[in-house]
């Protein structure tokens, strides 16, 4: 039955010219389904049709005004088309239904920024943005780092947001101005499974990948034709000259050890440390008891939890819920 149909976004994100086809059978039968319109919308914005999606958007704000995700979608898509001030007015409108995402909140300063004029003397003036923070990225196997060259950073300085094709990041920078970086990602990630940390020379963004595949650039669209299998020895950058990416790794990883850490990084850092030197069952052990744990166990040894599914065993004072 036509109800009983889905559109997830990791459908849409597979072939958006292949879902936006089957939306629109599906759209022909049932022209009152909020939750496909905006899913149409989503499909729109990959394919770069920005007023189409900002169209279904709307439909499905019509149909369903407290579906928080039509607002996403309706401001994406006016940023897109450079209409700031509409974009500002639906993602606030998304803080309102539901603040619990809070990558509403780097779209509200981008289009802040980007609204920056101020109306003097019947004239309009441009308030100067804040100076471009260089960035870089690189990637391994697993997975895809991002670099950026900000130093000092406060600790409480980063906000960082991870869905599977996108990539959120606002830092406040040591001369108190603030940088946003926003990319649409080549290929899916993991959002669970990534991190940031800051460093004293700059931030870094590690992003897990999905599939162990070579990206040929950051951002995009990935088409199945142009996946490579991963080649250790070659890293696509935003560069434009070849580095010696092996030595850039091992700088990296000099870095990482000199760092002082203090509190969960240092511990952190101790269960990567165990688990880099550990043998295959013990990365096995610590895998199997991290995921099927939810992330409340850790264990190192292979003989007990290899034949067990282990048990979520959340801290005393935290109760455990399931969604």
């Amino acid at each position: 039955m036509a109800a009983e149909r889905s559109f997830s976004d990791s459908f849409i994100d597979e072939d958006p010219q292949r879902a936006l086809e089957a939306l629109n059978e599906a759209l022909q039968g049932d022209c009152d389904h909020a939750e496909w319109f905006c899913q149409r919308a989503y499909a729109h914005i990959l394919l770069k049709n920005y007023s189409s999606a900002v169209d279904d958007a709307k439909k499905a704000q019509q149909l369903k005004p407290s579906l928080p995700l039509a607002f996403m979608r309706t401001g994406i898509a006016e940023y897109h088309l450079k209409n700031y001030e509409s974009a500002h007015t639906a993602f606030s409108q998304v803080q309102q239904l539901d603040d619990s995402d809070k990558s509403f909140e780097v779209w509200i300063k981008r289009c802040e920024e980007m609204m920056g004029t101020q109306t003097l003397n019947g004239s309009v003036t441009t308030t100067p943005a804040a100076p471009p923070v260089k960035h870089d990225w690189y990637q391994t196997e697993s997975q895809v780092i991002v670099t950026v060259m900000a130093k000092n950073v406060p600790k409480d300085g980063l906000r960082v947001s991870f869905t599977e094709r996108e990539l959120s990041a606002e830092i406040q920078m040591a001369s108190g101005e603030n940088c946003n970086l926003h990319f649409h990602l080549l290929h899916p990630i993991v959002p669970q499974q990534s991190s940031f940390k800051i460093l004293t020379t700059k931030v870094e963004i590690k992003m897990k990948k999905t599939d162990a595949i070579r990206w040929e650039k950051l951002e995009g669209e990935g088409q199945e034709s142009n996946i490579k299998h991963f080649n250790p020895n070659e890293y696509p950058t935003s560069s434009h000259y070849t580095r010696m990416w092996d030595k850039v790794v091992l700088d990296i990883s000099e870095e990482e050890k000199n760092e002082k850490l203090e509190g969960d990084a240092a511990l952190n850092k101790l269960f990567q440390q165990i688990y880099s030197d550990g043998s295959d069952d013990v990365k096995r052990a610590m895998n199997k008891s991290f995921m099927e744990s939810g992330g409340t166990v850790l264990s190192t040894n292979w003989g007990d939890v290899g034949t067990r599914k282990v048990d979520v065993k959340p801290p005393d004072d935290v109760e455990f819920k399931k969604y």
